[in-house]
């Protein structure tokens, strides 16, 4: 039996660039691995792929794209599929913050040590991606500049010691509608060069100036407004929304100020968590 833990991510940035020509949208990204992880076990079983999840509101079959991360490695490896999987949810659902194509990435992790087949980072990455956009990233981990779909992947400097408040209202968001909203608005698009130069200055000062996520714009989340304020109020130095949401994220470089917003938010949220960047992805236990 092979364990596998896999993070979540937050989005420091999020621009969609406009629709590509296979139907999906041209994104720049700049997202981080923080360590908020789900657990994955992955062993073999007698036949085929089963998959159990300790949260039982999640799909347990073929609809579950930790599934489908499994069908997809095995025809990629022409190996007979044989998986027995299980789930232990931690990260949301819904949420903005890639928990499915973490568990996705982590089932691949698993099942290239688990079968021995020595599958390169970049090849697994090939695999995720035919299941989800997220996942080749779910797999790098750190702190990356995601280009295209999620799948042009460049490692930039990591943040510095910091810690990071997530915050997730209770409705979640369809990120297939959170996009199909975006297609219809008229989009105010934030400075990738400015934010790419902090990055790849390791700027944290300019990477909080500049962060932005462009579906703030186009989904309403009720708590929002509330949750940045008490988020502002509290000395975060970075407020705002994971993905296509709901989930917002605040970054302290002070501890004590993270665990005062920590406790704030349990007055509004059931789901909050506080976490520290990571400089993994999906990684054996």
């Amino acid at each position: 039996m092979i364990k596998v833990i896999a993070p979540a991510k937050i989005n420091l940035f999020l621009d969609i660039l406009g629709r590509l020509e296979n139907g999906f949208h041209s994104l720049f990204m700049v997202m981080q691995a923080v360590d908020l992880c789900d657990e994955i076990t992955v062993d073999k079983g007698e036949d085929g792929i089963s998959l159990t999840c300790s949260d039982k509101r999640l799909p347990q079959d073929e609809n579950n794209i930790a599934f489908k991360a499994a069908k997809a490695f095995f025809e990629a490896t022409g190996i007979a599929p044989n998986a027995v999987i299980h789930i232990k949810k931690k990260i949301p659902f819904e949420a903005g913050l890639a928990g499915g194509s973490a568990d996705a990435a982590a089932v691949i992790v698993g099942l290239d040590e688990l079968y021995g087949t020595k599958l390169s980072k970049q090849a697994m990455c090939e695999i995720g991606l035919t299941v989800g956009s997220d996942v080749p990233f779910c797999i790098k981990g750190g702190t990356c500049i995601a280009q295209n779909r999620g799948e042009v992947l460049s490692r930039v400097k990591p943040l510095k010691k910091c810690y990071v408040v997530l915050a997730k209202p209770e409705k979640g968001v369809s990120t297939a509608q959170a996009f199909a909203a975006a297609d219809q608005a008229y989009i105010y698009h934030p400075d990738n060069l400015k934010m790419l130069e902090a990055c790849s200055n390791g700027d944290f000062d300019g990477i909080c100036k500049h962060a932005s996520n462009v579906f703030e714009q186009v989904i309403e989340v009720v708590e929002r407004v509330r949750i940045k304020e008490v988020m502002r109020l509290c000395g975060a130095r970075l407020y705002q929304m994971s993905g296509s949401g709901p989930t917002v994220f605040g970054i302290f470089d002070d501890k004590e100020k993270a665990e005062n917003c920590f406790n704030e938010l349990k007055n509004i949220c059931n789901d909050v968590f506080l976490t520290k960047p990571v400089n993994y992805g999906a990684k054996i236990k």
